[in-house]
């Protein structure tokens, strides 16, 4: 029984469905924000401040960086929690069904792609540094650093763990059972995925080109959760993606501003770092995890139809 088939184990009215994406968007966006919200107002104190406050996005309104992210994160916590409990619940299937299609979630998969892409992430920030060091200060200051560091490997893998099994778990199996195949979930969640973050501030500074990484980066995800059966190596892969974003390079105009080692004080342009993992990097990591972990038929694992009768069988 395959990825997007899981979703059979459980009830799939529609009506499970809509109730399921309305508590996880109240849980996300009303209930974890509330934290945030009632700290703005802190700082605020009033109506008018407060509206000051929200018009700057959280980002440079005074709150302590890292209270700041601790808070941003926990909206994605509170998230992925009623996204649980919509799974368990309404759906009435296990959450391993949402993971993987392994009898157990394979975190040495995970731990596989969190070393993989940690490597060439931490590479790629340096050879970067190297090429161009009037670009970068030196921001390392012990105490705000360290446990800058504590609450990325802390609470980021949260905040990942949520877009993943939201997007490459649960819409992938939502659409996939929808629409009976696997190359429309994969398009699908990809456009999507990457059309959510042009909402990210540095959209704004460099223009809708980034769509190019937002979107590549949500289709090298999807295809690798349908090769793989599961989502264990897009896990790791995008959380330690947004760890090392979090603690190694910050700027003035990215969605995470935090206490970095280094601050990039470069104006904001469109440059081949934009480009390199779309069509070099994330290609060469689908070779390596394709041998590593022997995928064969991509054809039929990313475009091949999705049938009910089959999965019945199986669970039978």
């Amino acid at each position: 029984m395959n990825y997007i088939e899981q979703a059979y184990k459980g009830k799939n009215e529609w009506y499970h469905w809509l109730f399921t994406i309305v508590i996880v968007f109240f849980g996300w966006q009303l209930l974890g924000a509330l934290p945030l919200t009632m700290a703005g107002w802190a700082k605020s104190k009033n109506t008018i401040q407060f509206t000051e406050f929200a018009k700057d996005n959280f980002m440079t309104a005074g709150l302590d960086k890292n209270f700041l992210l601790f808070l941003l994160l926990v909206m994605f916590l509170v998230g992925l929690i009623f996204l649980f409990i919509g799974v368990k619940y309404i759906h009435q299937r296990s959450l391993t069904s949402l993971i993987t299609s392994r009898t157990k979630v394979d975190w040495k998969r995970f731990f596989y792609g969190f070393f993989v892409w940690g490597v060439l992430a931490v590479g790629m920030t340096y050879a970067s540094i190297l090429l161009a060091p009037e670009n970068f200060i030196w921001n390392f200051n012990a105490t705000p650093f360290f446990l800058l560091v504590a609450i990325s490997f802390i609470f980021i893998p949260f905040q990942t763990g949520f877009e993943e099994l939201l997007f490459r778990g649960y819409f992938m199996q939502g659409i996939g059972v929808l629409a009976k195949n696997r190359w429309v979930p994969l398009v699908v969640t990809s456009v999507v995925f990457g059309l959510l973050h042009g909402t990210n501030p540095e959209v704004a500074k460099l223009g809708q080109i980034t769509m190019v990484f937002y979107i590549g980066t949500g289709l090298f995800f999807g295809i690798v959760t349908l090769m793989d059966e599961g989502t264990e190596i897009a896990l790791g892969l995008h959380a330690v993606n947004n760890i090392t974003a979090a603690f190694f390079v910050t700027t003035d105009w990215t969605v995470f501003q935090t206490d970095a080692l280094y601050k990039d004080i470069s104006e904001p342009s469109v440059s081949w770092e934009m480009f390199l993992p779309v069509f070099i990097l994330y290609p060469i990591m689908l070779f390596l995890f394709s041998k590593k972990y022997g995928w064969t038929d991509w054809k039929e694992k990313l475009t091949g139809k999705i049938t009910k009768l089959d999965s019945l069988k199986e669970i039978i």
